[in-house]
């Protein structure tokens, strides 16, 4: 599988990395609202098992633009995913969303400043990662609901959906790789 994504093209890459977010959505949102008990924590791994998978693909996607915070990024990300595993919230706070929130933030970076994706799409993947940042403190978290849910979740949309139905410019991108290895 590996090989596999490692040979795709930077476009089969992005629309890999979508249908992943897409999965991860669904599937956790089953979960959550439809499915109680074992089958609900099954479906929870699930959803954070399709979004290791798609932080890893969108990291390989981004490490054009800066290797280091594309590698923190999904090291945030995966932290995140570790805790929503555990499902570990001490004194209430949501300390997966906030790993979250870093991750996007600096995934909305690393996009606003690649060559190969819509800056817009980084500006709002940026906003929903202080959106999801609010979930540091649950008193201010449960204030700004469900505001900071809708922003979070309108922002990371925007980049499911455009990498689902765009993709990247692959083109662009091998340009910006072939730039970014001669330095």
């Amino acid at each position: 599988m590996r090989e596999l994504i490692r040979g795709a093209s930077p476009r089969l890459k992005a629309r890999i990395a979508g249908i992943l977010y897409l999965a991860s959505l669904v599937i956790g949102l089953f979960g959550e609202l439809v499915i109680r008990g074992r089958l609900g924590f099954a479906f929870g791994l699930l959803a954070v098992s399709c979004s290791t998978v798609m932080t890893l693909v969108l990291c390989d996607i981004l490490k054009t633009v800066q290797r280091s915070l594309a590698l923190l990024a999904a090291s945030f990300n995966l932290v995140g995913l570790a805790f929503e595993a555990l499902r570990w919230n001490p004194q209430g706070a949501n300390i997966a969303l906030v790993f979250h929130g870093l991750y996007c933030l600096l995934i909305g970076y690393l996009v606003f400043r690649s060559a190969f994706l819509p800056r817009i799409l980084g500006a709002s993947m940026a906003f929903a990662g202080l959106a999801w940042l609010t979930f540091f403190s649950s008193l201010l978290a449960n204030h700004l609901s469900p505001w900071n849910v809708a922003s979070g979740l309108l922002g990371e949309a925007s980049l499911m959906l455009w990498l689902l139905a765009m993709g990247v410019n692959g083109q662009r991108r091998n340009e910006w790789a072939d730039v970014s290895m001669n330095f």
